[in-house]
């Protein structure tokens, strides 16, 4: 995996975690909204795969978020962490 597909996928996964928590859902709840299984969301949450663009459709809009939207967040993550990483 490349340096910015790695940094991608740990952002997915942190903005992942942070919004299925400030939604107040488990990792059933979020599977169960979102068509997946809840060993699934935990193997999002901790990077061990990749989802496709119909899974991330499908938790963005469990989570009560536009696709665009949760996309820009899982974005403003990877350039966060860029920006605090050392040596940049």
């Amino acid at each position: 995996m490349t340096d910015r597909a790695d940094a991608l996928l740990s952002a997915f996964a942190t903005v992942l975690r942070r919004h299925r928590l400030a939604a107040g859902m488990t990792q059933e709840e979020l599977a169960h909204k979102a068509g997946v299984s809840p060993r699934y969301v935990s193997l999002l949450e901790t990077r061990k795969y990749q989802p496709t663009l119909a899974t991330v459709d499908g938790i963005a809009l469990a989570l009560g978020m536009p696709l665009a939207a949760f996309v820009t967040a899982i974005e403003a993550e990877r350039a966060a962490s860029a920006a605090s990483a050392p040596g940049t």
